[in-house]
C-alpha cells in the first residue's frame, strides 16, 4: 500500500474530504493562525522569547532570572518555554550574561553555524535543593527536560564566587540534551560540586559539539556522540563515546567506566531553526551521515536542506488534533510552539521527509485512549523535541512507527533517509496518572532513535502514595506495561533511556539492531514477587530482552538498576537476556543494586549477582559471549 493510498483510507474512514479539510484550516482562530508568507516575522506564541544583540544586556539578565526563578521546582508543570538568541553577541568579558536553564525550558542560538551567536557567560544548572535547611537534600537526580543548542559558549566566572567560577555546570539527568555547541574558556562539569557538595547525576545526552575538558565526576551514565572533546575525567558506571574525536581509551575497563565506539554507524543532527542572512526563518534537516567522528559543522555549513518556516504549521496550545490533521494532509510540516497539546485523536505523517518538531519541550498528552502519533512507511520523516504522554485513559501505544501491527514489520524503509526521532520522551505518570500498553513501538526497517528517555514514573503528584499501600497504588492505576518494543530490521538507536515499565522495558525483535547506550531502571514498585514472574515462572523480566529469534544485534555499553524499594524481597533473574547466535554481542554491560532487590545475573545465568550485600557496586561483564 502507498502512503498516499494509505492516507487516503484513514481520512475515509474518519469521514474527512478535501472540503472539510480546508475548513478546519480557514476555521482556525485568526490570533492562532500560522502567519504564511510572513517569514521574517513568525508568530511563534507568547511562550517563546527572542533576544537579538540590540537587546540590553541587563534586560536579557534579569528576564532569564525569573524565568529561572519561575521553573527551577517546575517539574510536574504544564509551563513550556523556548528563549532564543538571534546571531550576534551576547556579555563581555567585563559583564557576562550568566543565567539558570530550569524545567521544560530550551535555550537555542538562531544562527546556521554554532558560531554565529557567542554568548560570553555561563549557561548552568546547578543541584536542586528539596529539604530545608537542615536538610537541603540537594541532588541533580530529577533535573529532567530542558535543552541547549546551537550557540558558542566563551565560559566566563566573572562575578561568581571561586567554586562557581571554577566551570560550567550542567548538573543534569535524562531528557536533557546538548547540541551542536562550541564551549571554551574553562572546564564543563555534569555535576553541581558546589551545592552541598556532588551529590549524583543520572544521564545526558551531547552530540555535534566541540567541547573543553569535561568533568564528569558523579554522573552515573552519559552518552557524547559526534564531538570533540579536549579532556574527560571520572563517571561512576556507563560513559559512552560514539564518533568522539579525543574519547579517552575503553582499555581499562571497567577500571576506567568508558566504552569507546570509533565511528558513529549512522547519525542524521536533529533539525533547527535559524535565521538565514535576509533574516527568514527556515528550519534545517541535516543529512543522514554513516561512519563518522566529529561534528557535522566543522568545514562549514551542516549538509542537509532547509525548509522555509512557511511550509510549516506553527501549532498553538488548543488547536485541535483535527485541525493539526488537516494541515498534514495539506503537505504542511509541523512546529509545536511551547505549551501543553491535548490529542484526541492520532495525528497521522504519512507523506515522506515531514518534519514534525517541537520548540521548548512541547508536550503531547493523550486523551480519550489515542495514540498521539503514528508514522507511515515512508523515508525521512523526522519527529523531534516533542514529549508524548499517555493520559488517564488506556491507549495501546503513544508513537507508532511504521503500521506493523506488533507482530511484524511492513515498511522496507531505505538506509539512505531512515525515519528519525530524536530528542523524543515519553512520559507514563508523572502530573497525572497515566494508561498506556507500549509507549514505543517500531515496526519499519531502517529507523535511526537519536536520544530518548522513555519512562514510567517513579514519582509525581497525583495517583502514586495516595493511599494507605503506597507505592501499591502507583503499580495498579500508573500502567505501562512496555517502554519500548522494535519489529523493525536494521534499527538503530544512539542514546537508549527507558525506565520502570511493568513487563518489557526493551524488547528487540528486529534483526541486524545495533544500540550505543542503554540505561535501565527496573520498576520500583512491583507489590509482590508475583506481581513480577513471568506465565513460565521466570522470576522477573530482563530489562534488555533480545528476541530468541535475533540472528545480529550488538549493544555497546548498557546497564540495568535495580531499587524495589517497594518490596526488597524482589528477585530478577537477569539483567539482560539475549539468544546465543554467534551475530549477538553485547559490550560493557552491568547490572547494579541501588538499594534495594537482587538481580541474579548479568546476562543469561552469567555474572554476578547484584543485591544488598554489594550495594552501589555493579556486576560488569566486558563481553559476552565471551571472546
Amino acid at each position: 500500500m502507498t502512503a498516499r493510498s494509505f492516507h487516503a483510507r484513514q481520512l475515509a474512514a474518519a469521514g474527512l474530504g478535501v472540503a472539510l479539510i480546508a475548513a478546519a484550516l480557514t476555521a482556525v482562530p485568526a490570533s492562532a493562525a500560522p502567519r504564511h508568507g510572513d517569514s521574517a516575522h513568525p508568530d511563534f506564541g507568547p511562550n517563546v522569547t527572542i533576544y537579538g544583540p540590540d537587546t540590553p544586556l541587563d534586560q536579557i539578565q534579569s528576564e532569564l532570572d525569573a524565568l529561572a526563578d519561575e521553573q527551577r521546582d517546575a517539574e510536574m508543570s504544564a509551563e513550556r518555554h523556548a528563549v532564543y538568541f538571534l546571531p550576534g553577541d551576547y556579555g563581555t568579558a567585563e559583564a557576562p550574561l550568566q543565567f539558570e536553564v530550569g524545567y521544560y525550558t530550551e535555550v537555542a542560538g538562531l544562527g546556521a553555524s554554532p558560531e554565529d551567536v557567542n554568548v560570553n557567560g555561563a549557561i548552568e544548572v546547578y543541584n536542586r535543593c528539596l529539604g530545608d535547611e537542615a536538610n537541603p537534600n540537594c541532588i541533580a537526580l530529577v533535573n529532567f527536560w530542558r535543552t541547549i543548542s546551537n550557540l558558542s559558549l566563551e565560559v566566563n566566572g566573572a562575578g561568581q564566587d571561586g567554586c562557581r567560577a571554577s566551570a560550567n555546570f550542567w548538573a543534569v539527568s535524562q531528557a536533557v540534551s546538548m547540541r551542536r555547541l562550541d564551549i571554551s574558556g574553562a572546564n564543563l562539569s555534569l555535576m553541581d560540586y558546589c551545592t552541598a557538595g556532588p551529590q549524583y547525576a543520572s544521564g545526558g545526552f551531547i552530540a555535534d559539539s566541540r567541547l573543553p575538558f569535561v568533568i564528569s565526576g558523579s554522573q552515573q551514565q552519559w552518552l557524547t556522540r559526534n564531538s570533540e572533546v579536549a579532556g574527560w575525567s571520572n563517571g561512576v558506571w556507563n560513559q559512552v563515546f560514539s564518533g568522539v574525536v579525543g574519547a579517552p581509551s575503553e582499555a581499562n575497563f571497567p577500571a576506567e567506566p568508558y566504552t569507546t565506539v570509533a565511528q558513529t554507524p549512522v547519525s542524521r543532527e536533529k533539525p533547527y531553526l535559524y535565521v538565514d542572512d535576509a533574516g527568514r526563518y527556515k528550519v534545517r534537516v541535516p543529512a543522514v551521515r554513516t561512519n563518522t567522528s566529529g561534528v557535522s559543522w566543522a568545514d562549514g555549513e551542516t549538509a542537509g536542506r532547509s525548509i522555509p518556516i512557511s511550509d510549516f504549521y506553527i501549532a498553538k496550545p488548543g488547536d485541535s488534533a483535527r485541525k493539526i490533521n488537516a494541515a498534514l494532509a495539506l503537505g504542511k510540516n509541523l512546529l509545536f510552539t511551547p505549551g501543553v497539546y491535548d490529542i484526541d485523536r492520532t495525528l497521522q505523517v504519512w507523506r515522506p521527509g515531514t518534519v514534525v518538531l517541537g520548540m521548548g519541550h512541547a508536550t503531547l498528552t493523550a486523551k480519550k485512549g489515542a495514540t498521539p502519533i503514528t508514522v507511515a512507511d515512508v523515508p525521512g520523516v523526522v519527529l523531534a523535541g516533542l514529549t508524548v504522554d499517555a493520559g488517564e485513559k488506556l491507549s495501546r501505544v503513544l508513537v507508532k512507527v511504521g503500521h506493523g501491527q506488533g507482530s511484524g514489520h511492513l515498511g522496507k524503509l531505505s538506509k539512505k533517509d531512515p525515519i528519525t526521532l530524536s530528542d523524543v520522551y515519553f512520559r507514563v505518570g508523572g502530573p497525572h496518572v497515566g494508561k498506556a500498553t507500549t509507549a514505543l513501538e517500531i515496526n519499519a526497517d531502517n529507523v535511526l532513535i537519536d536520544h530518548t528517555w522513555v519512562w514510567r514514573a517513579d514519582h509525581g503528584v497525583e495517583g502514586f502514595t495516595n493511599g494507605v499501600n503506597g507505592d501499591t497504588d502507583r503499580w495498579r492505576t500508573n500502567t505501562g506495561r512496555n517502554g519500548v518494543i522494535v519489529n523493525g530490521d536494521n534499527v538503530t538507536a544512539t542514546g537508549l533511556f527507558v525506565e520502570h515499565f511493568q513487563r518489557y522495558n526493551l524488547l528487540w525483535k528486529g534483526d541486524k539492531g545495533r544500540v550505543i547506550l542503554y540505561q535501565n531502571e527496573l520498576p520500583y514498585d512491583p507489590p509482590t514477587q508475583k506481581d513480577w514472574t513471568q506465565r513460565d515462572g521466570t522470576l522477573g523480566y530482563p530489562g534488555y530482552v533480545v528476541g530468541d529469534d535475533v540472528k545480529s544485534h550488538r549493544l555497546d555499553g548498557g546497564g540495568v538498576y535495580v531499587f524495589n524499594q517497594n518490596n526488597p524481597s524482589i528477585i530478577t533473574e537477569n539483567g539482560f537476556s539475549v539468544p546465543d547466535a554467534p551475530g549477538v554481542k553485547l559490550h560493557h554491560i552491568m547490572t547494579v543494586n541501588l538499594s534495594a532487590g537482587t538481580i541474579t545475573h548479568v546476562v543469561n545465568g552469567v555474572g554476578g549477582q547484584a543485591d544488598n550485600t554489594n550495594t552501589g557496586s555493579p556486576q560488569f561483564i566486558v563481553d559476552y559471549p565471551a571472546s
